[in-house]
């Protein structure tokens, strides 16, 4: 697919698209998470939690960059793609124009991240590794992650445990039980970006043998998987103040459930390019449920 002179968009907006700035919620609310369980803790330390947010940002566009180019270069990106535009396979710039802006990306990511990992140790050094190298093989490489029906695997591993963890035990030096719980509610949600993006995708995927679990186990059942990801981010709070760590500001959540309910609306009734607006509804949903389950937990301090 390629794009004539007159609809060519400015190089600015080329790399808004190549960024896929609906997806970036992603790299943002585990960390706003992970900080509220070190204010909850009372282990909050500011510089820790920005370099963090800024890291994750930075890897997430990386990785987005990556995709873009290794999918257009696979063949997997083509002309009646459902998705949003992907710049590589548009013609708008070369495979390794894109790659070389991931190149630089991960090393931008680096840079923010080396206090970080000095701050936590060769345990985190060890993470900071895995987390460049898996932005790239998540599509690339011998064996990429997401043509392997392992993305939701990944993103809960990374988008969830690690980044809720990682950022509290950066700031508090603790890895509790409140803070793996606690990555819950954004690693579901941050999958189910995933699952709307492959269920969007799926027939393309599966013409050119993208194994996704969307394209595994079908349409029906991937809605279902779905749905199972907005109940367990619904209900998660709950079952935090059953156990005694939030108190009653769990309810604050709840403001988030009509944003859930639209979601599941949106999957019953939509096909095609127009899952778009779920994948992007999802993110916002995402953000919005981490910010508020972070204000419960700062308020049940």
């Amino acid at each position: 697919m390629s794009i004539h002179a007159a609809e060519r968009p400015s190089t600015l907006e080329i790399w808004y698209l190549a960024a896929r700035p609906k997806t970036l919620p992603a790299a943002v609310a585990p960390i706003v998470v992970g900080t509220a369980v070190a204010i909850h803790e009372d282990g909050f330390v500011w510089w820790i939690a920005l370099l963090a947010l800024v890291t994750a940002l930075l890897l997430q566009i990386a990785a987005n960059f990556a995709n873009d180019a290794i999918d257009a270069k696979k063949g997997s990106d083509t002309a009646d793609r459902s998705g949003p535009m992907r710049i590589t396979a548009a013609g708008l710039v070369t495979y390794q124009q894109v790659m070389n802006a991931t190149w630089i990306t991960l090393g931008l990511a680096m840079i923010t991240g080396i206090p970080l990992l000095v701050h936590g140790g060769w345990p985190f050094v060890a993470l900071g590794v895995a987390s460049l190298v898996c932005a790239v093989a998540y599509t690339g490489g011998p064996f990429p992650i997401s043509y392997l029906g392992l993305g939701e695997v990944f993103v809960f591993l990374f988008f969830g445990l690690i980044a809720v963890t990682g950022t509290s035990y950066l700031q508090t030096g603790e890895l509790t039980a409140l803070s793996l719980a606690a990555a819950i509610p954004p690693g579901t949600m941050i999958v189910g970006i995933l699952i709307i993006n492959n269920y969007r995708d799926r027939e393309q995927d599966a013409a050119v043998h993208k194994r996704t679990v969307a394209v595994r186990i079908g349409a029906r059942n991937t809605r279902i998987e779905y749905y199972a990801m907005l109940v367990i981010t619904a209900i998660s709070p709950f079952v935090f103040w059953a156990i005694g760590w939030l108190n009653w500001s769990a309810l604050l959540t709840l403001l988030a459930w009509p944003m859930l309910w639209q979601l599941v609306q949106q999957v019953r009734t939509l096909q095609g390019p127009a899952l778009n607006r779920t994948l992007g509804h999802t993110g916002k949903t995402a953000l919005a449920f981490s910010v508020l389950l972070a204000a419960a937990l700062i308020i049940s301090a």
